[in-house]
């Protein structure tokens, strides 16, 4: 069933109607070419719900739906978690965004870090933002998302750091980290509703000053096993932990 996202005003309980507009419009009517009677179903990025809907018309920019049932499930992580990501090189950073908002993350914030390859002017970095939020959208759509990740402008490491300062749990794969052991014990004491934040750090890994500065700040290290795993796959290693822990039983 195709996933779609809306503004909560769209959706109308009482009269059991919705509609869509905008660019979705267009892929509902032309690409899609869905006829009346057909389903889909609506987030509103304001709760968790679900809105099963029914094409019943189309109007000259809208789908007007019939608004049938509210899977109330949701879809969430029970904390909201924030990557932290070293700027990569090429299109890496989309199949990170893609992953991470299929494993659930919250938000995004790209950072530009000592041994990140690529330099982003203002122009090209604004351009690269309006791609990647694209990137998130798709993502979330074919995921089935409750929300929309935002994907944060680039920041510096000192920046990612102070934004950092409010959650409660910060952590920093690092490859000079500790045993599994004390990785384990750092993720087994998180708690569902505390917010979660993670740097991970470009192709050429952690400088050492940016390490200092993100343990000083309360970052803690952890582990991600005795291979050198790559800048995106470590991104989707550390969700996929937070994930499979938030989410058990």
């Amino acid at each position: 069933m195709y996933h779609f996202f809306v503004e909560p005003s769209q959706i109308d309980v009482i009269n059991k109607k919705a509609t869509v507009t905008g660019s979705d419009f267009n892929h509902i009517k032309n690409v899609l070419r869905m006829k009346p009677g057909e389903e889909l179903s609506l987030s509103n990025g304001a709760d968790s719900r679900e809105y099963r809907c029914a094409v019943r018309s189309y109007g000259d920019d809208y789908v007007d739906c019939e608004l049938r049932f509210i899977k109330e499930d949701n879809v969430e992580l029970p904390s909201k978690v924030y990557l932290f990501q070293g700027l990569p090189k090429s299109d890496k950073m989309e199949t990170v965004i893609q992953k991470a908002v299929e494993l659930g993350v919250y938000e995004i914030i790209p950072v530009a870090m000592s041994r990140s390859i690529v330099k982003l002017d203002e122009k090209k970095a604004a351009s690269r933002l309006a791609r990647w939020q694209q990137i998130s959208e798709a993502a979330a759509k074919q995921s089935k998302r409750g929300i929309i990740p935002k994907v944060c402008e680039i920041m510096t490491f000192k920046q990612a750091v102070e934004y950092a300062s409010t959650l409660s749990v910060k952590l920093i794969p690092y490859e000079m980290a500790e045993s599994m052991s004390v990785t384990k014990k750092i993720i087994s004491d998180i708690k569902p509703g505390e917010s979660i934040g993670f740097i991970i750090g470009p192709e050429g890994g952690i400088d050492e000053k940016e390490l200092d500065l993100a343990l000083a700040a309360g970052f803690e290290q952890i582990t991600l096993g005795k291979r050198i795993l790559r800048t995106e796959t470590a991104a989707m290693t550390v969700m996929s932990i937070l994930m499979y822990h938030l989410e058990s039983d």
